[in-house]
């Protein structure tokens, strides 16, 4: 039994210390499978922060449940992030924590939205303000759960085949994911919750995340709805491809393969920092890591050659933007003022992330839009050919499967730092969650709230129906081939087949490998 003395001792952050802070009689309190915790009630939402999930972790080893406490927790702040490069606060190992947003502590049974965050597999968390699930509980009556996992080396460094005992260091962050689906289903009815309808959705690598959720067993019956919003993972790292990975960031360490153990005690600092070596598979940029065909807790490939046949019974929303790429490469000071000669030199490999020419891919859009733009070019071929590609795959795998998806593009155009407006990556995040005026919003202006009031609607309706069809909307048909019926989010959706298939058919014809693996 953990003590308040025993958790200081263990170096337990304060979100996670069994304590009152002096709390309020009429806070709402919950007995959880492990303890007593109480949250905070506010504009009709009773909200709970930084409940531990799993307990402090060995690194590269897989998650435990926590001991059991007996004092009440006072669960008011969020636990911390998991080490990471970049500007996240309130970081450490020590990192397995979820928030819960509900109307009510009571026996309501409502559906369940956990959200997985972004950020690729390297970076972020389930605290930031686009995430605050408040609205979003209270619009549709349900519970709104987001977490914390291990990510980067700690979450998905491959070292089953250079050292014993860390077998399954390689998904380590995903079995993480498959803990925090453990304790909602043991505990999210306390919360007022339904364990039989509980809808993962997430964005960017949470949506890849999810997608590889699909395939492993050990997530089979814990999730039974899905919704991803530019995230896919149609192939996992394969374990050689991944093995050489961990290889060459143990050689930024200054580590032969043979002492990889001795990465367990070294400083966090020094473990991010070695990410930053050279990619040995891709040639490029930082080294990836992410979930690794490991054949233990992920025996296949998510979408290759086809869906897992695990998932296809789970209704599912596959969700893109327009201009994807245009949230990483619109503000780009080598972006601005190019023509067709200076082009070619921005669509390098790194940049497309596929076997292709500039050449061919210029040739190719001016043929099919010979009145766009060298810079509608770029944004248009990098988002159709390395971002939209995957979410393609995955719509036609589970329509060829007999599984068809609801299949979304958002339209509506945010607005990036410099002013400039498009439909770029994360633009729908403040729409499902119905925060377009929250603290980073960068989708709001006239028609922002009427839209957000559609999506996030459709999202509710899928946790809890199964389906997203709702009166807001006009009926939203399967994706099916040769149809690819797909919803155009704006200001007033409406449904198209095959929008932008010209684009989808030219990359079609370029073999397509996942990105990192």
């Amino acid at each position: 039994m953990i003590t308040r003395r025993t958790a200081l001792v263990l170096g337990m952050t304060t979100a996670a210390l069994p304590f009152s802070a002096k709390a309020s009689s009429n806070d709402p309190r919950v007995q959880t499978t492990t303890g007593p915790v109480t949250g905070v009630r506010y504009d009709g939402v009773s909200v709970f922060k930084g409940l531990r999930y799993g307990a402090p972790t060995q690194r590269f080893r897989p998650p435990r449940r926590p001991a059991p406490w007996s004092d009440p927790i006072r669960a008011a702040t969020y636990g911390a992030a998991s080490p990471q490069r970049g500007n996240e606060p309130n970081q450490s190992e020590d990192c397995l924590f979820l928030n819960v947003w509900t109307p009510g502590t009571d026996a309501g049974r409502r559906p369940v939205m956990v959200y997985i965050h972004g950020g690729a597999y390297s970076a972020g968390s389930g605290s930031d303000p686009l995430y605050d699930g408040a609205r979003l509980a209270a619009r549709g009556d349900v519970v709104v759960v987001t977490l914390n996992h291990r990510l980067n080396v700690f979450g998905y460094a491959y070292l089953a085949r250079l050292a014993p005992g860390f077998e399954d260091s390689g998904n380590a962050g995903q079995l993480d994911l498959i803990l925090a689906l453990q304790w909602v289903r043991d505990n999210i009815a306390a919360f007022g919750g339904d364990p039989s309808r509980v809808m993962l959705f997430g964005q960017s690598g949470g949506g890849a995340k999810i997608a590889t959720l699909m395939a492993m067993p050990a997530a089979q019956g814990l999730f039974h709805r899905a919704a991803t919003m530019s995230g896919q993972q149609v192939t996992a790292s394969g374990p050689i491809n991944a093995t050489t990975r961990a290889a060459a960031w143990l050689k930024a360490l200054g580590l032969t393969p043979d002492r990889a153990a001795e990465a367990t005690t070294m400083p966090v600092e020094r473990l991010l920092e070695a990410q930053t070596a050279e990619d040995p598979i891709l040639g490029f940029g930082g080294l990836y890591f992410g979930p690794v065909l490991d054949f233990r807790s992920l025996p296949r490939h998510p979408f290759y050659p086809d869906a897992a046949p695990q998932g296809r019974s789970i209704p599912m929303i596959i969700g893109n933007t327009r201009e994807e790429t245009l949230g990483f490469m619109g503000d780009d000071p080598r972006n601005q003022g190019l023509t067709w000669d200076s082009l070619a030199a921005r669509l390098t490999p790194g940049v497309m992330r596929i076997d292709i020419t500039p050449e061919a891919v210029i040739a190719g859009y001016r043929a099919m839009h010979p009145d766009w733009s060298p810079d509608r070019v770029l944004i248009a071929a990098t988002t159709a050919g390395r971002s939209w590609r995957g979410a393609v795959i995955e719509a036609e795998e589970r329509a060829r499967a007999g599984a068809p998806a609801w299949v979304y593009q958002l339209d509506f155009p945010g607005e990036l730092a410099s002013g400039r407006q498009g439909a770029f990556h994360t633009a729908d995040i403040p729409l499902v969650f119905d925060n377009v005026q929250a603290a980073g919003s960068r989708t709001r202006g006239p028609g922002a709230q009427g839209l957000s009031d559609r999506m996030s609607d459709a999202f509710i309706a899928l946790a809890r129906d199964g389906d997203p069809n709702h009166a807001g909307l006009p009926r939203w048909d399967r994706y099916e081939l040769p149809r690819r019926q797909t919803m155009l989010m704006d200001v007033q959706p409406r449904m198209a087949d095959d929008p932008r298939g010209d684009e989808r058919a030219f990359f079609s014809a370029i073999p397509y490998i996942q990105p990192g693996t």
